[in-house]
């Protein structure tokens, strides 16, 4: 609780804390946004490969066009603006550029970046979940062994859950599960870029007036977006994954006591210490009271019972056992929330969650029967979602990531809800990450 008086008297110093931003999308829109509000918080440049995409997005978050007008990484450094590239590998080796934010979205250059990063010796803060998920493992232990932090991005749901499980261990109670919510049903599983509006109730003529990617928007929809989500805050935090995937099991705030706790209690866990989601949605579509759609929780058990008779005095919203109680933030802001991870870690050499252990995967799954020789096409679209699974039977299975199920060939048929095999797969670029991937399976944890 003392970021902002350590970023004053830095400031004071005349040494502003010195950021580089790859990828000027939505979240890092929303991050250059409260970055010109925070005295001594610099972006010294931003990259992207659409320069005129990335100019757009400053005009909106209203940025003045001098403010982003450095013809170099010295120019902006000297002058307190930012300089325009769109070459992230130069960004990430400028010197004196302190912490490179990764918000790219997209798995594999997200991986590369970071890793340019770290070797240049630049904390890194991680928005891009898809590419920790696919080997945030590796690139912690890659940091820790260069004295720099690989940290998971504040405001997004998964540094949130790390803060709420930190939170449980720190107070001495006993963690049974942590999550967030989440607008889903079974029936969302199989929607597609072509369906996935319906489930907005969003007519033709609203999305046509809007800035939306379908392959997005299906990625959250499909429940594959939790499963990276999840994924990477078991790795954060040493839970488990259900050893069938993600349940979605529905719950509004008040129930969160009551159903994620163990089965053995009454409630709907295989056991303690597992993360999932709490739908919004029953199985018929119908939306559930209090729902926490926009949330993240934790559910915990009292030692004793004293503590179990202060939950009580204290209105904490318990099961009816009092035994069981949870805790949970309502909302996030992405983007606007970030640059917590960045004084974080410059400031303190701490990160807000990082995945430094390999114990759950994100892994492709079919969303239907499909022939040699047909292609998929990732995260988001027709004919894969991804499952959280523990690490340990990712292995086992030999199972293609989430992440590398973009534009690969099948090399045999596979059936609707088979989790897809490298095996299955014909696998011609991206080698570099394949043997990342077989790297980080030194690291498997449980």
């Amino acid at each position: 609780m003392n970021l902002s008086r350590m970023l004053a008297e830095r400031t004071a110093e005349g040494r502003p804390v010195r950021v580089g931003l790859i990828g000027a999308g939505k979240f890092g829109s929303m991050i250059l946004a409260q970055a010109k509000c925070i005295p001594g918080y610099h972006i010294v440049g931003i990259a992207d490969l659409d320069p005129v995409k990335a100019r757009g997005s400053l005009a909106r978050v209203g940025w003045s066009e001098d403010r982003y007008a450095a013809t170099s990484f010295g120019d902006a450094m000297d002058n307190g603006t930012t300089f325009l590239t769109q070459d992230a590998g130069a960004l990430c080796e400028a010197e004196g550029i302190e912490c490179i934010i990764e918000a790219t979205g997209h798995p594999i250059a997200g991986l590369r970046h970071a890793m340019a990063a770290i070797d240049a010796g630049k904390h890194v803060v991680m928005v891009n979940v898809e590419a920790d998920v696919l080997c945030g493992a590796l690139l912690a232990d890659r940091a820790r062994q260069k004295g720099v932090v690989y940290s998971m991005a504040y405001g997004d749901q998964p540094a949130a859950i790390c803060e709420l499980v930190d939170w449980v261990h720190a107070c001495g109670f006993e963690l049974m599960a942590a999550g967030k919510g989440m607008n889903f049903a079974p029936a969302y599983r199989y929607s597609t870029p072509d369906t996935v509006w319906g489930y907005f109730g969003w007519s033709e003529e609203e999305v046509a007036a809007g800035d939306f990617n379908p392959k997005m928007y299906n990625s959250f929809t499909d429940g594959t977006k939790a499963a990276i989500e999840m994924a990477a805050v078991a790795n954060a935090t040493g839970l488990d994954c259900p050893s069938d995937g993600l349940a979605f099991p529905p719950s509004g705030l008040q129930d969160l006591a009551e159903v994620f706790k163990p089965v053995s209690a009454g409630g709907r866990l295989e056991k303690a210490g597992i993360v999932d989601i709490a739908a919004s949605r029953e199985p018929d579509g119908r939306m559930v009271l209090n729902n926490i759609q926009y949330g993240m929780f934790v559910t915990f058990k009292a030692p004793d019972e004293y503590t179990r008779a202060c939950f009580q005095q204290y209105g904490l919203l318990t099961d009816k056992s009092g035994w069981y109680g949870s805790m949970w933030r309502p909302f996030h802001l992405i983007g606007l929330e970030t640059s917590v991870s960045v004084l974080s870690a410059v400031l303190r050499g701490e990160a807000t969650g990082s995945s430094t252990r390999y114990r759950a995967d994100a892994v492709a799954t079919s969303k239907g029967s499909f022939q040699a020789g047909e292609f998929f096409d990732g995260e988001g679209g027709y004919k894969v979602w991804a499952k959280a699974i523990p690490a340990t039977q990712s292995v086992q299975k030999n199972a293609l990531p989430i992440g590398l199920a973009h534009h690969v060939k099948l090399k045999r048929a596979i059936e609707k809800d088979q989790v897809v095999s490298f095996d299955d797969v014909e696998i011609v670029e991206d080698l570099d990450i394949v043997q990342m991937r077989e790297d980080q399976k030194a690291l498997l944890d449980g």
